[in-house]
């Protein structure tokens, strides 16, 4: 099969699609695979490395998409990549196509075949390839709501951690997920007192069995989380809807109770976010501010630590892959349970429930 790699073109995505070792595995397999020339340089990797492994290094993104049977990348096509998409090819990539109508109905247009990273789902009822980026994020909400909560920024001036004599800061994690876990681990690294909140008792119950005593669970309700918004510094919104929009579990009215200077970061918002005043937001201008609070809604946070993510993404998108380049995309998805729920869209027909019931669409599906 012929595979190609674009370059990502979305603001400040510096990741790639494949890194030099999956590429090897590729070509060993006796696949064709085009890079786009410096595709992989925001990631550690360049032309060369990709050239030692077999490549075919391309100048531009037209000739990738229009040499290759599957497209390989990071981030859903942007606009300026709709018309490149060509019938019966297979573009495998984070789609989250229920925060984008516009997306879904250009895909559909398009009469490719779509198989969305964050929908692939195990027996277990997890999510192998939105994992590791979950955990990307989880960690960095942590990271950037520290930085933000400093005062020249307008945050509140807290130090998570505190320091001898003076209490550390509060942070509230809403859903105990890959986010919210990774999350809640990297605040309590610092020092900070935590409360992450669900409505699954198992999630919490795991969670109180593995972490420090300064990580406390709550049970979500809207009254829980109207008490908690009043005294916590930062509050991260880590709810996974599978393949659907996340619910609004923060009201534009409850700023109102909210201390000035307070951070919100929505890991949520490529899935329309989990909070009301959530409108996604970029690495080149991260946050904005409403009723004095604090928002930051970057939807590629990981695209900030190219090379981690991308190393962790290849390790587990590899794998589907291979099936997909070795067998070809109907052959895979019926040997595969898991790959056949990361099908969306297949030439031209929606075939994912949670995106049509995102957009009130009434539109029969199969899959």
């Amino acid at each position: 099969m012929k595979i190609g790699v674009p370059k990502e073109i979305k603001n400040n995505e510096s990741r790639v699609g494949m890194t030099p070792a999956g590429v090897l595995e590729l070509t060993s397999n006796h696949h064709t695979v085009y890079i786009q020339s410096t595709a992989g340089e925001g990631s550690g990797f360049f032309d060369s490395d990709y050239e030692e492994v077999g490549a075919v290094i391309v100048d531009n993104i037209q000739d990738v998409y229009l040499k290759s049977d599957m497209i390989v990348k990071v981030k859903e096509p942007i606009e300026a990549e709709y018309h490149l998409i060509k019938p019966n090819q297979i573009v495998f990539t984070y789609f989250h196509f229920a925060s984008s109508e516009a997306l879904t109905l250009a895909m559909l247009k398009s009469q490719a075949v779509c198989i969305a990273y964050e929908t692939v789902e195990d027996e277990d009822g997890s999510l192998p390839l939105l994992t590791p980026m979950s955990e990307v994020a989880g960690r960095m909400a942590i990271q950037q709501g520290a930085k933000y909560l400093e005062k020249p920024i307008k945050g509140r001036g807290v130090l998570l951690g505190g320091v001898p004599g003076v209490s550390p800061g509060k942070v509230l994690v809403l859903g105990a997920g890959v986010v919210g876990i990774q999350a809640a681990k990297m605040a309590a690294g610092l020092g900070a007192h935590v409360t992450i909140m669900d409505i699954n008792m198992k999630r919490l119950r795991y969670v109180n069995d593995v972490m420090p005593s300064h990580v406390v669970t709550e049970f979500s309700s809207v009254y829980n989380i109207k008490r908690h918004i009043k005294t916590h510094d930062l509050i991260i919104g880590g709810v996974l809807i599978k393949g659907g929009k996340a619910p609004k579990l923060i009201t534009r009215e409850m700023l109102k109770d909210m201390r000035p200077g307070t951070v919100l970061v929505d890991v949520a918002v490529d899935q329309g976010g989990c909070m009301e005043t959530t409108k996604a937001t970029t690495h080149e201008d991260p946050t904005y501010i409403i009723d004095d609070i604090v928002h930051y809604c970057v939807a590629n946070m990981p695209g900030a630590v190219p090379y981690t993510s991308t190393l962790a993404l290849t390790n587990v998108t590899l794998p589907y892959v291979l099936k997909l380049a070795n067998m070809g995309w109907k052959e895979a998805c019926n040997a595969d349970a898991s790959l056949n729920k990361g099908l969306n869209i297949v030439k031209g027909k929606l075939v994912y429930k949670g995106i049509a019931e995102a957009f009130d669409w009434d539109v029969e599906y199969t899959n």
